[in-house]
């Protein structure tokens, strides 16, 4: 990721400090944007595919996070080598015509290839952007600008099930990619008048590109392991190769990166014991979060019958909630306080996943008396985990490494996720002739997954909160 600026003077924001911070804004709300759009959209694209196993089809949401996840790091490095605006505007472009080859996509092959390189562009624009709102910003108004910056990517996941079901039940699932295209074009003209001053190219190697490609094709193994297990036979020797081989090789890409210059893995940032926790906090939480978020809307389609506009709205109040919640979270500026407000917040999801893998949600729909107070518990709890644990993870770095802790916290929520979702794969597998017993063991395992969470985030406040100084 980039690095903070070292100017030493701080004058007023400029009227380009704020149109960039717009821009970067539009970039996060985009990025951020399909990963919740797709959920509501993955009953119509799994009825669009029936030649297709539900696990393989899960590659369209696990292949976003997993590209996303392999890049982010190394992403920050090529921007600062060849060009913050450059490589933003590029990724813009990538993001545009990635997001068309999924719209226009023929076969589930082509679709999940597409969602690998639309992860791979929103790599490279997500660190690109910060980097130029951070070279704009006097070094006092930082924070106010990576709160609007991260309020971007919130504020798409609470209108992404409204917007994703609308265009679905109107347009069909196409159009959730199509209407990427029109918003980055958009962006790319105010995004060539950002100054170019402090953010031309500077020298310096690349990023180690065999770590990155190890860090890619690892991930890949392990979750394709878990995906496909099911199918292929868990003592099979595709199943085998996959997690053997992804294991090995994301210990390959650790053990590069304590050596290389330019490592594909920022691991000199877990030197604060804070900081690695906070990150394997994300981790774990992120991979029942994620699972919870993809289970949701299969689960109004497939046992309840809801139509995508119904289970659009439905999915909102959840998304409602986490918005308020984070705003609530995000103000508590004591450590102390905030590592146990994480606590709650753990405690919250786990209740509801808890809830919802009871007979309370059977086979006839309870959305008054189940899934509304189910959903506002679950979305208020995600709310507050990551808000408390994305601070967490940037105040235990000092200012010069905020921007790269922000990139390795984001890491760590998408490999944990791509993970959840393949192990929510793997139940549905399992359980393919008893889908409501599915996904209450869906639930369940987040429930559990939640807890582990909770119980990493409540580690005493002189280990977690960043009050440690390295």
């Amino acid at each position: 990721m980039t690095e903070v600026s070292t100017r030493t003077t701080a004058p007023p924001a400029s009227k380009a400090a704020t149109r960039t911070l717009l821009i970067a804004c539009g970039a996060a709300f985009i990025a951020f944007l399909d990963l919740s759009v797709v959920n509501i959209a993955f009953p119509s694209i799994a009825r669009d595919y029936p030649g297709t196993a539900t696990t393989t089809l899960t590659w369209v949401v696990s292949g976003y996070s997993v590209a996303f996840a392999a890049l982010l790091t190394p992403a920050g490095r090529i921007a600062d080598t060849l060009g913050r605006r450059r490589v933003f505007l590029i990724a813009l472009a990538g993001f545009a015509l990635t997001s068309l080859l999924c719209a226009l996509a023929p076969t589930a092959g082509w679709l999940i290839a597409g969602r690998l390189l639309q992860g791979a562009t929103a790599a490279l624009m997500m660190p690109a952007a910060l980097g130029l709102v951070l070279d704009s910003t006097p070094r006092e108004r930082i924070g106010a600008a990576i709160g609007a910056w991260t309020a971007a990517g919130g504020f798409a996941a609470v209108v992404g099930p409204a917007i994703g079901g609308a265009l679905v039940e109107v347009f069909g699932w196409r159009s959730v990619f199509v209407i990427n295209v029109p918003v980055a074009l958009g962006l790319i003209l105010p995004a060539l008048r950002i100054p170019v001053s402090d953010t031309g190219p500077r020298r310096g190697p690349f990023p180690d590109p065999l770590g990155t490609l190890a860090v890619a094709l690892g991930l890949g193994g392990l979750v394709a392991g878990v995906t496909e297990g099911q199918r292929w036979g868990w003592t099979s020797a595709g199943t085998i190769a996959a997690l053997g081989g992804g294991a090995l090789l994301l210990l390959f890409a650790l053990f590069r990166s304590t050596r290389h210059p330019e490592p594909a893995i920022a691991v000199t940032l877990w030197r604060s014991g804070s900081y690695a926790l906070a990150n394997a906090a994300s981790f774990v939480f992120g991979a029942a979060m994620f699972a919870w978020l993809l289970a949701g809307p299969l689960f109004l389609d497939a046992i309840w019958g809801y139509s995508v506009l119904a289970s659009a709205g439905a999915l909102t109040i959840g998304a409602v909630a986490s918005m308020i919640t984070a705003t609530a979270a995000g103000r508590v500026t004591d450590p102390g306080r905030r590592r146990w407000v994480g606590v709650v917040g753990a405690s919250m999801f786990a209740a509801s996943a808890v809830w919802l893998s009871t007979d309370a949600f059977g086979p006839d729909a309870a959305f008054w008396s189940a899934w509304v107070p189910a959903g506002v518990l679950g979305g208020g709890g995600v709310g507050i985990v990551v808000t408390v644990l994305g601070t967490a993870a940037a105040s235990a770095l000092p200012p010069q490494q905020f921007a790269a802790g922000i990139g390795m916290n984001l890491t760590a929520r998408q490999v944990g996720g791509a993970l959840g979702v393949a192990v929510f794969a793997a139940i549905l597998a399992a359980n393919v002739d008893d889908p409501l017993a599915a996904f209450h063991l869906v639930f369940a395992v987040c429930a559990g997954i939640a807890v582990v969470a909770a119980i990493i985030t409540a580690i005493p406040s002189r280990v977690l909160t960043g009050t440690e100084q390295e």
